[in-house]
């Protein structure tokens, strides 16, 4: 008996303390989770992830684009969404003119520009392609 109890210790034990491990390796949710280049991740970072992401007080912003969770998005609203970025991006749209009044730091220069529409451009040839 004194051995089963044992067992069961040790046992429990064991399961506790991998779930334990397991909870410490859980990804960082305040990171962005799409993969993209360390020169796209940084413009998005200071310029668009503040408002584009799960936990931003700005709903609108965090309903129309999540870089959190487009990941997740099936490819054709990937698509869209990179059309979309894109598109704000060339009409000078975002970030928004009342946002760079408080925080004129945040505006995008014309190289990082390039960098979100090549990184867009090159998103949408490797999904259409991946999809034929």
């Amino acid at each position: 008996m004194k051995n089963l109890n044992l067992i069961t210790s040790l046992f429990l034990l064991l399961l506790l303390s991998s779930s334990i491990s397991f909870a410490d390796e859980k990804p960082d949710e305040k990171k962005i989770t799409l993969k993209m280049p360390e020169d796209v991740r940084a413009v998005v970072d200071n310029s668009c992830f503040g408002c584009h992401n799960t936990d931003s007080r700005n709903e609108d912003a965090r309903e129309h684009l999540d870089f959190k969770t487009m990941h997740q998005l099936s490819d054709i609203k990937k698509l869209g969404a990179f059309k979309e970025i894109r598109e704000v991006i060339e009409e000078n749209e975002m970030p928004p003119k009342k946002f760079l009044e408080r925080r004129p730091e945040k505006e995008l220069t014309e190289e990082q520009k390039k960098i979100l529409i090549d990184w867009v451009k090159k998103e949408s040839v490797a999904l259409m392609n991946q999809n034929q």
